[in-house]
């Protein structure tokens, strides 16, 4: 891995200072300072949050535990990188930067705040800081942005190693997670098995992991970790990534009781869907389109199913699709799980809107090669929404039997991520899931 990510770095660098270039050439600046940020303090405590990384530090090197310290790119100048590495005997002082990427760089070690300021170049500066600096003026200016966040949006080939790594690890991760599901595991035991097998810990990970026995596979965003397991566990819904080198892979799968037939047939449909979706993730397809398109399918998987007796276009029409499926397809990611510019129109900025109807939709770009995306479609059983059918006129079109007997499972959600290319997708999730197999 490390040679071919050295293989791979200084073409990634090159282009990241060509667009850097033309940003600030856009914006009349001089130089694009990034701040790699400080931790955030607790409030009323002396203590921090664990520190995160601003996502156009990482961008230009592997580096995710920096706090304080600074890159300095000034169009037809060697990169710099201004690294504090404090006097402290309270905490773990970063080591001096080594490895692929440092003969790219000018690198200053630094002992404190004021001579990283110090450091920085005089004159027109665009600044990136996740917040304020004393003694710097951050400015962030929203045309550097428009153009570094549209660009980002296309990975390059040192990008999509490290991407394909972190789904390596997370899917390592998934199978321990499954195991331990079968060995009827509690919520909390379930994470940890994740934790151990993906060998990070939680403020490692690109997100909270979301681990869901029974029914509470219906709540999206479930986070509670039962620490008992549950007298009977007839499914798990486990939405989980890993991180690499600051690059995030975002995975789900849904699995059942080996006596849940009804269930892992649903389960079962809505994979086989899934992966009709991600044959089309391909250039020119409208990502909002192909959203609107997993609507249809899965209103026919509800019907095939017996939950609903209408047609697919009823059910979508009638928002009945949506009380089953609630959230957005997917979304853009890479350095960040929810990455930027998902409703972006151009480098020049602009937004595109959602769908009527769709306001969880995440993303609404047309897509092209080199873009990473979330598919990840779900059918859920969610006491509120379902509440809000039965009082309405196609109540008498569902099976509420059927939505009774799904009821206990939660729901299902499938995600993988896939890149974009010249020709056929690349599942990275499947991808990895076959070589650990």
């Amino acid at each position: 891995m490390h040679d071919q990510l050295a293989a791979l770095y200084p073409q990634h660098l090159a282009t990241l200072r060509e667009r850097a270039d033309k940003a600030l050439a856009l914006g009349g600046f001089d130089h694009l300072l990034i701040a790699a940020g400080m931790p955030t303090e607790k409030f009323l405590d002396d203590q921090d949050f664990p520190f995160a990384v601003n996502p156009h530090f990482k961008h230009w090197l592997p580096l995710t535990d920096a706090p304080g310290s600074w890159i300095i790119h000034s169009p037809g100048s060697k990169p710099k990188l201004v690294f504090l590495q404090p006097r402290d005997y309270w905490h773990v002082v970063p080591q001096a930067p080594q490895g692929y990427w440092v003969e790219h760089f000018e690198i200053v070690i630094v002992r404190n705040a004021a001579e990283a300021l110090a450091a920085l170049p005089a004159g027109n500066r665009a600044v990136i800081a996740p917040g304020p600096v004393e003694g710097v003026e951050v400015n962030n200016p929203a045309t550097v942005f428009d153009y570094l966040h549209w660009h980002r949006s296309f990975k390059t080939p040192y990008e999509l190693a490290l991407m394909r790594e972190a789904s390596r690890i997370g899917t390592r991760a998934h199978r321990a997670a499954g195991d331990a599901f079968r060995a009827g595991a509690s919520e909390f035991d379930v994470h940890m098995a994740y934790l151990d097998a993906a060998r990070q810990i939680d403020a490692e990970l690109p997100y909270a992991s979301i681990v869901g026995l029974n029914e509470h596979g219906a709540v999206l965003h479930y986070s509670r970790f039962d620490r008992t397991p549950p007298p009977s566990s007839r499914s798990l819904l486990i939405d989980a990534g890993a991180s690499a080198a600051g690059y995030a892979s975002d995975i789900t799968r849904t699995y059942a009781a080996a006596d849940a037939g009804e269930f892992q047939a649903l389960i079962d449909s809505v994979d086989a869907a899934q992966q009709g979706f991600v044959s089309m993730v391909r250039a020119g397809q409208s990502y909002p389109d192909l959203h609107i398109h997993a609507h249809h399918v899965l209103a026919g998987v509800l019907r095939e199913h017996g939950v609903i007796r209408m047609n697919a276009e009823s059910a979508v029409e009638s928002g009945v699709s949506s009380a089953f499926f609630p959230h957005g397809l997917g979304h853009s990611i890479g350095l960040q799980v929810h990455d930027v510019a998902g409703f972006q129109q151009g480098e020049r900025g602009g937004t595109i809107a959602r769908p009527a109807g769709h306001p969880y939709l995440r993303m609404t770009r047309t897509l092209e090669p080199g873009m990473v995306v979330t598919i990840e479609p779900g059918l859920y059983f969610i006491d509120m929404l379902l509440a809000e059918l039965r009082d309405k006129p196609v109540s008498k079109d569902i099976d509420w039997n059927k939505v009774e007997a799904f009821k206990p499972y939660g729901g299902i959600r499938i995600e993988d991520d896939v890149v974009c290319t010249d020709d056929a997708p690349e599942n990275l999730t499947r991808d990895a899931f076959a070589q650990a197999s």
